[in-house]
């Protein structure tokens, strides 16, 4: 069996950086325990489970920008044999995501051996990114979309920020089994007339950062401590690095979720599908975690006699 790389995290962080006097902003995102987490129960080909991880890390540095509760979702829409991809960040770094696809298109790309190279412009196809961010407290709503362009989802991001937020951003990503790593950086506008350092200045500094991270080899970001990549990539900058938050992964589903689900199917129904299948289990659509309910646990739900189970000829 594969064993992850020495230095690999085993910790999940977001740290927020700045360059030049706030001039060109950034985040650095690295997940292990939460990646392995989210995809525990999940069944994903290794180029699905590579781009299921870039686009979390991808929903991890565009929450980092939040500044208010509420939730950030990255959805790319294709006609590639990864329909769809769909990744999910609260502003306190609360993740979870979904791939669907067709598996027997991926597994004829497997036979490809430009899909391994980059698996995300063989599999996404034509179609859009959606990045969609809802604020609790405001009960507001924004939605940005762009074609997936450049081959890859840091070219799409970049694309995103650039026609959709106007703020010129570069973007590295990589997912393995193990864990996966992400590097943004962006040159900030102008607030109110006050320049916190020249146009030129900034410009330069930002084209700096854009080569130094256009650099980093996808090894080196998943694997390399970060306070070492961060000198290595930005040696010469000043580089100031802001407090760092832990990232988890935390699906919405549960028992009791899973139980109001079923009381909406109704008794009848319920009562069918034990008769069927000799219990009721319910997957979640996000994390595929299995929820089993035995006849006398979903007969329960709806204070139905369990003396006789349905299918059965037993009585309990």
């Amino acid at each position: 069996m594969q064993q992850p790389a020495a230095g690999r995290a085993r910790i999940d962080i977001v740290q927020r950086f700045a360059v030049k006097q706030q001039s060109v902003r950034g985040q650095f995102v690295r997940l292990g325990p939460a990646w392995l987490a989210l995809r525990e129960h999940g069944d994903y080909p290794e180029p699905v489970r590579r781009m299921l991880g870039e686009a979390v890390t991808a929903a991890v540095l565009l929450a980092s920008t939040l500044k208010f509760q509420g939730e950030l979702t990255l959805q790319l829409q294709g006609d590639g044999a990864v329909r769809l991809l769909v990744a999910q960040c609260t502003n306190d770094f609360r993740i979870r995501a979904v791939a669907r696809f067709d598996r027997e298109r991926v597994e004829a790309s497997l036979r490809d051996t430009a899909a391994l190279t980059d698996p995300f412009a063989v599999l996404a196809g034509a179609g859009t990114l959606v990045v969609t961010v809802e604020a609790d407290r405001l009960a507001s709503r924004y939605q940005g979309v762009v074609p997936i362009s450049g081959g890859s989802l840091a070219a799409s991001l970049e694309h995103y920020f650039e026609t959709s937020e106007q703020l010129p951003t570069a973007v590295v990503l990589g997912a393995d089994d193990f864990g996966t790593a992400g590097l943004l950086v962006q040159r900030m506008p102008d607030h109110g007339g006050i320049v916190t350092a020249s146009v030129d200045t900034a410009k330069q500094t930002f084209a700096a950062a854009r080569a130094a991270i256009g650099g980093v080899q996808r090894d080196e970001l998943l694997a390399r401590p970060p306070e070492d990549l961060m000198r290595r990539v930005f040696n010469g900058l000043d580089v100031r690095v802001h407090e760092s938050h832990l990232v988890g992964f935390r699906c919405r589903c549960s028992r009791e979720r899973v139980s109001g689900m079923l009381r909406s199917l109704g008794l009848e129904e319920v009562r069918s599908i034990i008769a069927e299948q000799q219990s009721v289990t319910v997957t979640c659509e996000f994390c595929h975690r299995p929820w089993r309910f035995d006849p006398v646990d979903a007969l329960q739900l709806f204070g139905a006699p369990v003396d006789q189970v349905p299918g059965s000829t037993t009585l309990n």
